[in-house]
């Protein structure tokens, strides 16, 4: 197992101010000093599946679909640090494909099903279980218009192309995509669960991104992005996987 603590150098990405200091001006968390991230068209697949988590006491994260009215996203966003606890399916919206005024659809959350050994203040050992299932109060799409979740490990191979794209920090109202980048690895957190490496930028706001990959059959979903690099480009996503 490798020992996340040391090897990490990683970062949260919910919606929160950057640090002050020398290397923010330089760079974000998780891009780097070469940005390599574009606007894409959110009304166009695969983003149209993505859309704006967020929460009435003014938290924004990304989400995607993995069923007509199921929202996938990472469960570090959801967290209310003040209270210590979750916050309540109610207060959560999802905005589907949103761009500044307009979105395809809008939902609220109804239940929040997150992995009962996740602790925000135990990243160390509870990092890779780092997501969460919104269950919501209607569809908003068709079931051909989401994710799958139909990819087995075995087929992940180091350098495979992905994409990362999300409602990131500096640009929320739109996402913005590193459309060329790479699985490197798996690795472990120190509870041995698994988190997939990739050298995608994506800094605050793309927690909750979808991690995919394309093929002759389409877009898969691989994971759920959950932590940026603090130096360089990349960072790690929580695996969503077939047992098959």
């Amino acid at each position: 197992m490798v020992a996340f603590a040391a090897a990490m150098q990683a970062t949260f990405m919910g919606h929160a101010a950057l640090a002050e200091g020398p290397a923010y001006r330089t760079h974000l968390a998780g891009v780097g000093l070469h940005d390599p991230r574009q606007r894409v068209d959110a009304t166009q697949p695969p983003w149209s599946a993505v859309g704006r988590v967020q929460t009435e006491l003014g938290s924004r994260c990304t989400g995607f679909l993995i069923a007509p009215n199921v929202v996938e996203t990472a469960g570090h966003c959801l967290w209310l640090s003040h209270v210590r606890g979750f916050v309540q399916p109610q207060s959560v919206h999802f905005l589907r494909a949103y761009t500044g005024e307009h979105y395809m659809a809008h939902a609220r959350a109804v239940q929040i099903i997150i992995p009962p050994g996740y602790r925000t203040d135990q990243e160390s050992n509870s990092g890779g279980l780092d997501h969460a299932t919104l269950i919501l109060d209607h569809a908003i799409a068709k079931p051909d218009e989401v994710f799958h979740i139909d990819t087995p490990l075995q087929a992940l191979t180091p350098g495979m192309p992905v994409v990362l794209g999300g409602y990131e920090q500096n640009q929320p109202d739109i996402i913005t995509a590193d459309q060329n980048c790479h699985f490197l690895n798996t690795t472990q957190d120190e509870g041995g669960n698994p988190l997939l490496v990739h050298d995608c930028a994506g800094t605050h706001g793309s927690s909750g991104a979808p991690l995919l990959f394309h093929n002759q059959a389409g877009w898969h979903v691989i994971g759920v992005q959950v932590q940026a690099f603090t130096n360089g480009a990349g960072g790690r996503a929580v695996p969503l996987l077939s047992q098959n």
